[in-house]
């Protein structure tokens, strides 16, 4: 247990443990020494001296047996009273702390905004927020198998517990304020129920969903998803060019390790490097000299892209470059310019 609450009750179990072993131990001592009882007779008048049941002696006690079990009682009802409370306190408390925990996490998650939401944490939504805890972009886990959860609580992710085809755990997760979301659940019947009811909760958000077949795909763009991943035709594509241009891919999967910082390549909105009062050109920005990144794409204000752009090339508001560098130079880009 990591909360330190928890485990100053585990402490204070083990002490209360460890008192009513040591007033077994004496009281059975004490009566094999003085009242003379065999060991067995020892333990059993120990125990129903203890837990005060009542039951009759198993010999008449002298006077010096009658002190020693008056005392014995007075101990043990103070040591097994407290007991009894510590458990009762940590049994409670766990539960407490569980609900404090939980509404600790939702009201972190009320605070976000422009965030993103991964439906589903199996392989395809682990992998994507590895990449987002990459790229210190927030985000928040929906999943409904709580054996799941237990595994990747510790990691602080903040998490709803609960089906994403139901609007209400969209909500708790914060949909109408969310900027993306990943539906990586493993049926497609789930992405697309889920693809439509973000759309029709959320109708700016960018939706991005994985589809196994590929007569899915359609559906869920009609649906409302703006991309659709097909992870088997990916990895078989990916298996194909290892053997065509093995080096090429190999690079190309080194620009960004996933679940790593070493970030090598980032997209940039234009208005986070220039005054939007002045227009100015790639050129103008100067980023291989001020940072050492070089910028490899641009995508315009009408979403199209050009790769390699010229040094002339026009910067307008709504337009994004894609700079490559070493991640010491993606890291200079970023303070210097304040990108979160």
């Amino acid at each position: 247990m990591n909360n330190p609450l928890l485990r100053l009750f585990r402490s204070k179990i083990y002490t209360a443990l460890m008192l009513l072993l040591f007033v077994m131990f004496v009281g059975i001592i004490g009566y094999r020494t003085i009242a003379g009882y065999e060991w067995i007779d020892a333990v059993y008048m120990t125990v129903i001296t203890i837990t005060t049941v009542g039951f009759a002696e198993v010999n008449p006690l002298d006077t010096q047996s009658k002190i020693f079990t008056i005392f014995l009682i007075l101990a043990s009802v103070v040591i097994v009273g407290y007991a009894i409370t510590i458990i009762t306190e940590y049994i409670l408390s766990k539960n407490n702390l569980e609900d404090i925990k939980q509404r600790k996490m939702q009201k972190k998650i009320d605070a976000m905004c422009n965030h993103i939401i991964i439906c589903g944490y199996g392989r395809n939504g682990k992998q994507a927020a590895k990449k987002l805890l990459a790229y210190n972009k927030p985000f928040v886990i929906i999943e409904r198998d709580k054996e799941l959860i237990e595994k990747f609580k510790d990691d602080n992710f903040p998490y709803v517990l609960g089906n994403a085809n139901e609007d209400e755990t969209l909500f708790e997760a914060g949909i109408d304020r969310a900027s993306t979301l990943i539906s990586a659940l493993p049926s497609d019947a789930d992405n697309l129920f889920v693809v439509l009811s973000a759309r029709q909760i959320n109708k700016s958000m960018c939706i991005i969903s994985r589809a196994s077949q590929e007569t899915s795909y359609e559906k869920l763009k009609l649906a409302g998803a703006n991309n659709v991943i097909l992870p088997d035709r990916i990895g078989g594509d990916h298996m194909a060019s290892l053997v065509v241009i093995p080096d090429l891919v190999e690079f190309i999967d080194n620009l960004g390790i996933v679940g790593e910082r070493n970030i090598n390549i980032e997209e940039v909105k234009v208005e986070q490097l220039y005054n939007a009062e002045k227009v100015k050109t790639i050129k103008d920005l100067d980023l291989r000299k001020k940072t050492g990144c070089t910028v490899i794409g641009f995508k315009d204000d009408k979403g199209d892209y050009i790769v390699n752009p010229e040094a002339d090339t026009m910067l307008v508001a709504g337009s994004k470059i894609i700079v490559l560098g070493r991640p010491e130079q993606i890291e200079r880009l970023n303070s210097q310019y304040n990108i979160e």
